[in-house]
């Protein structure tokens, strides 16, 4: 049987040679040896020619593409069944055309984030709305070159979804999907070339060469900041409520209130911004019942999570969006801040062009490799965190439930031996019935001991998991970037051989360009690998021992108790 391929994006050929493919489709591959990155298969209808070899996925036996299911859906924790598409309110766009690149799509205000008639409506004075206006049928961005001069790049979306590009130097044909975040902030130009940006010195960022690879260089002057105080307050003569938290930054000493919705604004300007960087989810909003002790309490640790990992990421911690949310107090100062911030033009894309890496390029197999072996470790990660939670979450429902009242009912028949022993009027028996009658009272305590535990250690456990959830929510986006640049690399590789082929001509300098510029997105993507790992064997090495020094205390705690109802029986 010769080896078949199944198609994982769609595919329109540009160039004599080439076959066009949709996704889920079955070809049948002429070599398995691919050529600079293609492989010569034929369809169904018996056509024959090259797909880009990422755009497939080779199915090496016949029970395997049996089994094939073209509605299985890949699983990760916090989507729902059938994907991104339903979760973020859009579809998941395939990747496109020669050059063209998909980037991250975060989606910053979907059903989570705002729950109609919630307490963080936007309706105070510090909360405007909005500066910035999406024309509709037009993305793109502006630009400034070294001079100052500014320029629009905008790619204009026809009827059918593909775009063109209005001021274009490069010969590389386009096919653009017009879902792509990444094309609609200026990616195809930035991975052309064509994208300019005037990048201050307190806006570039350093990829450095560490002992594992690309880093993210350190933030010189790192802080931390407490979250304190939730407060709920009123306005509108009690008409409206909200809670407050006191933000207490170390770098500056000088505390802060802000409100959830101030929160959710932090999260959508920066998941907007850094297309490669996993910004940490907000814990959920609530509708009802947000004022009760137990939600806020719940809030707030989460809150508190969350900005750990903001204060620790080197990237994040320096952000002028961030800071300014930590630091400022004026309201009129605050309105200016989130303008500026609204038309940042470095986000998205042009984020890329603030970028300085190490001298010598990566090897783009090496590459491959750790980012294959990261999608493989992710998948894992989060089949393990969801099994972890839910085991869990259900050992916590026991201890709360059937646990106490296990050792409340033999407490109970402890009791009831008591009273009954109490019947015997002998003065020699008192101190007998008073231990037994101690013991069940003992193992009542244990029982609401029990009950108590799982907000000390497995809470904190679930909240932490939550969090990295949410991170392992992040990256199949972060990693269908590279697997475009994957293909983008071969795609120009093949241009630059076909010569005969006029309107696909790329002499040496555009594709080393074009190399250079993935060179980039690579490095801040294993980057940003490193970073997760590092903070991973911190958040669970110190939660880790959080939960075995609270068993131990609670253990302890117990066996205290036990120890106390014995010495009862010494005078019995």
């Amino acid at each position: 049987m010769a080896l078949q391929a199944r198609v994982i994006y769609d595919f329109n050929s540009e160039n004599p040679g080439e076959l066009s493919v949709k996704e889920s489709e079955i070809l049948t591959l002429i070599s398995e040896q691919d050529i600079d990155g293609w492989l010569e298969s034929s369809n169904s209808k018996g056509d024959r020619g090259l797909v880009p070899a990422s755009y497939v996925e080779i199915l090496r036996s016949e029970a395997e593409l049996n089994s094939y299911n073209i509605n299985a859906e890949p699983r990760y924790s916090n989507i729902p069944a059938g994907g991104f598409d339903k979760l973020q309110n859009f579809s998941k766009p395939p990747p496109v055309g020669l050059t063209a690149y998909t980037a991250p799509i975060q989606e910053h205000h979907n059903n989570k984030h705002h729950i109609q008639g919630s307490d963080d409506d936007w309706d105070d004075d510090w909360d405007d709305s909005s500066t910035v206006a999406d024309e509709p049928g037009n993305v793109g961005g502006r630009y400034q070159d070294s001079e100052g001069s500014t320029y629009r790049v905008t790619t204009h979306i026809g009827p059918r979804g593909n775009a063109t590009q209005a001021k274009s130097s490069a010969t590389v044909g386009r096919n653009l999907n017009r879902f792509s975040t990444f094309v609609k902030s200026g990616g195809e130009a930035f991975v052309l070339g064509e994208a300019l940006g005037f990048v201050k010195d307190g806006d570039k960022l350093c990829v450095v060469l560490g002992q594992y690879g690309p880093e993210w260089q350190e933030n010189p002057y790192p802080f931390s900041c407490t979250i304190d105080d939730p407060t709920k307050q009123t306005k509108f003569k009690g008409m409206k409520s909200y809670i407050s938290y006191k933000l207490t930054p170390t770098h500056t000493q000088n505390p802060v209130s802000r409100r959830y919705k101030h929160f959710d604004w932090l999260y959508a300007r920066l998941a907007e911004k850094f297309p490669v960087i996993s910004v940490p989810h907000l814990p959920e909003k609530q509708a009802t019942g947000r004022f009760e002790e137990d939600f806020i309490s719940k809030r707030r640790k989460g809150l508190i999570w969350w900005m750990n990992h903001m204060t620790s990421h080197p990237v994040l911690s320096k952000c002028d969006v961030f800071q300014h949310f930590l630091t400022c107090t004026d309201e009129k100062a605050w309105k200016q801040g989130k303008r500026k911030a609204e038309k940042d033009e470095l986000v998205g894309a042009n984020f890329f062009l603030t970028i300085s890496t190490p001298p010598a390029p990566l090897d783009f197999q090496e590459v491959e490799s750790k980012i294959d072996g990261f999608k493989t470790f992710t998948k894992r990660m989060d089949d393990s965190t969801m099994q972890l939670n839910a085991t869990v979450n259900e050992f916590a429902r026991k201890q709360m439930g059937g646990f106490k009242k296990e050792y409340q009912k033999v407490g109970m028949s402890f009791k009831a031996l008591s009273q009954a022993f109490e019947m015997d009027q002998q003065t020699y028996s008192s101190g007998l019935n008073h231990a037994i009658s101690f013991t069940g009272d003992t193992y009542e305590a244990i029982g609401e001991y029990f009950y108590e535990q799982p907000s000390k250690d497995l809470d904190p456990v679930m909240d932490l998991l939550a969090l990295y959830q949410g991170h392992l929510a992040n990256f199949p986006d972060v990693i269908h970037v590279q697997k475009v640049l994957r293909a983008t690399r071969a795609l120009t590789k093949v241009k630059e051989s076909q010569k005969h082929v006029e309107e696909g001509k790329m002499d040496r300098a555009q594709a080393d360009g074009i190399n250079d510029r993935c060179n980039i997105i690579s490095c801040a993507t294993l980057a940003e690998i490193q970073h997760f790992h590092h903070i991973r064997v911190r958040d669970f090495k110190a939660q880790m021992q959080h939960h075995l020094q609270q068993q131990i205390a609670f253990f302890q705690k117990i066996t205290g108790k036990l120890e106390e109802a014995l010495q009862k029986y010494d005078n019995a």
